[in-house]
């Protein structure tokens, strides 16, 4: 499958819909503030890794003060639509959108003040290898705070879980969460913090859960078709199993470079 194909305009404007407008995983503004709570980005030179189609980038820029946001992403149309979103807000000074290929981040050291990302490390396989970019290109003192999906354990998924990952139908990489907080000691990050969300997002899930396939459903159909929403329901249903009985545990995390 061609990288573009993982997140289609069609799929990116299905999540938007359910998510917030830019967003293409859950929580909006509101989620992106607690993943930030704590840190003032006011004058801060910020890196967001998996910028999708660019609702953080802008949010980073207006709501938290980023003197500039640079968007890094492998999808193409995610990239394009993310460019033409800070265009229409009047913010292309302030952000930089640029589609990349997996692998290193092509940075200089201590190039940002912060690094965020928002669910978007579960598609990176070696979890080490970033950590230890980010560290890199952090300037000391710098912060990285992220949020990412997480499985619970090592070990082999279960049944459920195995079933959700393939429904998803994308290049999942779940790792435990010992294993993030090896990754960023190993790294060399001090102050390194996870915080346990699933109780909100398994909540928050079934509630999407059941907007979906209640009254939303109408319009979802009227914009999508009635065999993708319906796709996108077996989605959720699967997901919501395993954030229920707590396999799937999306979590904060965070990590300060010493000075």
């Amino acid at each position: 499958m061609d990288e573009d194909d993982l997140y289609s305009d069609a799929y990116n404007d299905f999540l938007s819909a359910i998510w917030g407008e830019g967003y293409l995983s859950p929580g909006g503004p509101e989620e992106v503030a607690r993943i930030l709570e704590g840190l003032d980005l006011t004058g801060a030179r910020v890196l967001d890794i998996g910028c999708g189609t660019g609702g953080i980038a802008v949010t980073l820029v207006k709501e938290h003060g980023a003197a500039h946001v640079t968007g890094i992403d492998i999808e193409g149309p995610a990239c394009a639509t993310a460019t033409q979103r800070a265009e229409e807000q009047g913010l292309s000074d302030r952000i930089t959108i640029r589609q990349v290929k997996p692998g290193p981040l092509d940075f200089a050291d201590n190039s940002f003040d912060v690094v965020f990302s928002k669910d978007s490390i579960i598609h990176v396989h070696d979890k080490e290898a970033l950590a230890a970019d980010v560290f890199r290109v952090l300037q000391p003192g710098g912060w990285f705070s992220a949020s990412d999906w997480l499985i619970s354990h090592d070990g082999k998924p279960s049944d459920d879980m195995k079933h959700y990952i393939a429904s998803e139908g994308l290049d999942f990489a779940m790792a435990p969460p010992a294993h993030y907080e090896s990754a960023l000691k190993q790294a060399g990050f001090e102050n390194v913090r996870l915080v346990n969300r699933n109780p909100w997002y398994a909540r928050v899930a079934r509630e999407e859960l059941n907007q979906m396939s209640g009254e939303a459903r109408t319009d979802l159909v009227a914009q999508h078709g009635a065999d993708f929403v319906d796709h996108n329901i077996e989605i959720w249903e699967a997901m919501v199993t395993v954030l229920e009985s707590g396999e799937h545990c999306p979590h904060h995390l965070r990590g300060q470079r010493p000075a």
